[in-house]
């Protein structure tokens, strides 16, 4: 997803209306001046998103404003996340939305960032030194954008209180995997009665037996990617690879289907299901779906599914394909909207720009939106 920056009016103008739905969450003129600056610049054509190169865009003798907001004066960005939460919901709520779950990575030099260590990111395919950031997006037929974050902290760091103490990390914030901080997501999202139905994921995260329990307990309709040697239950009651399941199949009962696009364009594969755990309720399924290369096909991954009976294949492949709306949002909110042009090191700094990065890409998915409307 890309847009044209260069009418500002409407942009700026919608920016002003995001603005106004939080201002209440600052407690002073100046943070809440500076708020709207910062996202300004976030959006403003800038070779680079620094504290000097931000302040001079919005007209400041220097950048203590602008460190200021993101630093030292108080203000909540959960609750200013929730303002902008409801905007989407408001311009792009849809009740067959997709929640959308994966990580991102920030590489980051030295070692006092809140959560910096070398790690592995998909993003970048290899271990750097980075933080690790969690995402939830919302994915319509309209637009997608990031609706909730939260940073990764590695035992490296839960286990060093006072280096966690000097990051600004609270006490009460211990280890969390990154499928917990994802479960937490969903489930705030849930609770907040976000419009949605179905929840999708990688492997990294689907391959958690826990959390699809979690969302089936919930009858939330889910599509997650698992690892070839997930085991499910069949109709005798035993426990089986998914992999197992299916080189027997018939050669009919492979569909050859679109995906919608994922990292190398829109990508075409043949595509099957199996049920599993059959009479578990009689409006309910589970099916375990593999794609198939074309090209390659020793290139098989796995999805297990839980689902309205009624549901299609095709449906079941749509909402897979349609994980890749979040890796749209990362590439769009960095290429666009600066989520990656940031120089705090402390922990509530990082939750404060990716909360204002994240508004301004909420704003561009609406207007974006509002266009093809028209």
């Amino acid at each position: 997803m890309g847009w044209d920056l260069a009418d500002v009016g409407p942009w700026a103008g919608e920016l002003d209306v995001l603005h106004e739905r939080f201002a209440h969450r600052f407690n002073r003129s100046e943070p809440r001046e500076s708020a709207l600056a910062y996202m300004r610049g976030l959006i403003a054509p800038l070779g680079r998103k620094n504290g000097w190169t931000l302040a001079e865009e919005a007209g400041h003798a220097g950048p203590d404003r602008i460190h200021r907001m993101l630093n030292r004066i108080e203000w909540d960005a959960d609750e200013v996340l929730d303002d902008v939460r409801d905007y989407v919901v408001d311009n792009l709520g849809d009740p067959e939305a997709a929640l959308i779950v994966d990580d991102s990575g920030f590489r980051k030099k030295g070692v006092r960032s809140a959560g910096v260590q070398r790690q592995h990111s998909g993003t970048a395919g290899r271990a750097e030194n980075r933080q690790i950031g969690v995402f939830l997006a919302y994915a319509t037929a309209r637009g997608r954008t990031l609706i909730d974050r939260r940073l990764y902290l590695p035992t490296s760091w839960t286990d060093d209180r006072e280096r966690c103490r000097r990051a600004g990390v609270d006490d009460h914030v211990g280890f969390a995997t990154k499928v917990a901080l994802a479960r937490a997501m969903v489930r705030h999202a849930i609770t907040d009665m976000i419009p949605f139905r179905w929840v999708t994921a990688d492997a990294a995260y689907g391959c958690s037996e826990g959390w699809r329990s979690e969302l089936e307990q919930a009858d939330v309709f889910h599509v997650m990617a698992t690892t070839r040697h997930d085991t499910v239950v069949t109709r005798w009651a035993t426990d089986h690879p998914v992999h197992e399941l299916f080189p027997g199949l018939p050669r009919q009962k492979w569909k050859r289907r679109s995906g919608g696009e994922d990292s190398q364009g829109r990508s075409v594969h043949d595509w099957a299901r199996v049920e599993v755990r059959p009479g578990h309720r009689e409006d309910r399924r589970h099916w375990v779906l593999a794609r198939r290369s074309v090209v390659r096909p020793e290139e098989i991954s796995y999805y297990i599914a839980y689902c309205p009976a009624d549901t299609t294949l095709d449906e079941l492949i749509r909402v897979a394909g349609s994980r890749w709306a979040i890796e749209e949002c990362f590439r769009s909110a960095k290429q666009e909207c600066g989520l990656d042009d940031y120089q705090v090191r402390r922990y509530p700094g990082w939750y404060r720009h990716m909360t204002l990065a994240m508004s301004v890409h909420a704003c561009l998915t609406v207007l974006r939106a509002r266009q093809l409307d028209t």
